[in-house]
């Protein structure tokens, strides 16, 4: 693509005074497109008509209905439960698959097992998968 550049000639002396006095020249560059003869790319609209198009679009698609995103994978609900009854040292009972009830509080958690700590007896680190349910001591926990 081949752009060419308007001059505007510099005046010839010969003179040193007037050396202060001569024009530079000075191109007529086109700006961001918008001449037209020397960067048509088959569009024919004004660079208003353009900014009054491009308006329109995004304006439309800002009233157009947003797209529902589909829920996260993990809602972090559990891990606020846990820490929920950790930082209260809330006494719970923890029903494993076999129906065995232990009565503790939770210490800490990971991603697949629970550690609860229990007065007069050991320490037990639960598997998560061994857990049928568990509840806070006092409430009704039979299901």
């Amino acid at each position: 693509m081949k752009d060419t550049l308007d001059s505007i000639p510099a005046e010839q002396s010969a003179d040193q005074e007037s050396f202060a006095n001569r024009k530079l020249i000075r191109p007529t560059l086109a700006r961001n497109g918008t001449d037209h003869a020397h960067n048509n790319h088959g569009h024919n609209h004004a660079p208003a008509e353009r900014r009054d198009r491009d308006r329109d679009r995004d304006r439309d698609r800002s009233s157009a209905p947003a797209r529902k995103t589909a829920p996260t994978e993990q809602t972090n609900a559990e891990n606020f439960y846990y820490q929920k009854q950790m930082q209260s040292k809330t006494p719970m009972v923890v029903v494993l698959r076999d129906g065995e009830e232990v009565h503790g509080y939770i210490e800490w958690y990971d991603k697949h097992c629970i550690k609860l700590n229990r007065s007069g007896a050991a320490n037990l680190m639960i598997y998560k998968p061994a857990i049928k349910y568990m509840f806070k001591e006092g409430e009704n926990g039979k299901k």
